[in-house]
């Protein structure tokens, strides 16, 4: 489907809180976003066929992103030290539908299984369960990942470093294509879904990346990365998680 891409206004718009309550509050922070150009038509076959590619320049882009959420929990529910603490990864492309942007995830993992759970069964996203340590050294961060239990097998191992902040990214920007986004899009049983999501803008430094290895990507059917990826450090944000709607 050939849906017209988002504007700018369209853009700074997703960005408002969505009228409604919540169904869960989370904390995002130590993310390390890493984006790589690829080829439109290698991502085509892997992206159900109503949802239109978001591009930019002519360009679309998959990122790997590991992080740590904290204080997640359903509205009017304290957080939970042994479920609402963990860390996940994952891996996506950019997409739009009617003109609103979002994110397209080829699979999210992360090492708390009753998230693995929850989030399979009530938003209809790609999980995995997966043992993943994170170690801080002042603002070197040690990430280490393995998926367990599944027949599409991933790995990953990062150090990078937290840098000086960035000034908030400009709309329009490139910086603003990868990293504002505030709705996700999932399926389910040949059903798309929208996810919208609520936060401050992302405050973001700079990183540098001082080993990486994974298999993260080739297990989505995606290219190996040949060139370095772009950086950038972030978190963190206060999240509110919006019911999931179908479109």
């Amino acid at each position: 489907m050939n849906d017209r891409p988002p504007d700018v206004a369209a853009r700074l718009s997703i960005r408002e809180r969505p009228a409604g309550s919540p169904i869960l509050y989370q904390s995002w922070d130590k993310l390390l976003f890493m984006h790589w150009r690829i080829p439109v038509d290698v991502l085509r076959p892997l992206i159900p066929p109503r949802l239109t590619i978001d591009t930019y320049d002519g360009k679309a882009w998959v990122g790997l992103i590991p992080f740590t959420i904290g204080n997640l929990r359903p509205r009017s529910v304290p957080a939970m030290p042994w479920i609402s603490h963990f860390h996940e990864i994952n891996v996506r492309t950019y997409v739009h539908l009617n003109g609103i942007p979002g994110i397209w995830f080829f699979s999210l993992d992360a090492n708390r299984l009753v998230d693995v759970i929850t989030a399979r069964a009530f938003l209809h996203l790609p999980y995995y369960h997966s043992a993943i340590q994170l170690e801080q050294l002042d603002k070197t961060i040690i990430y280490t990942a393995q998926r367990k239990n599944s027949a599409n097998q991933a790995n990953l191992e990062a150090t990078w470093t937290i840098g000086t902040e960035l000034p908030q990214t400009e709309p329009g920007s490139l910086d603003f294509f990868l990293t504002e986004r505030y709705c996700l899009y999932a399926a389910n049983k040949g059903r798309l879904y929208r996810c919208r999501i609520f936060h401050t803008p992302w405050p973001l430094q700079h990183a540098t990346l001082s080993r990486c290895n994974s298999s993260m990507l080739e297990a989505d059917g995606l290219p190996a990365p040949e060139d370095q990826p772009l950086l950038h450090s972030g978190g963190p944000v206060h999240v509110e998680v919006s019911p999931l709607e179908e479109v």
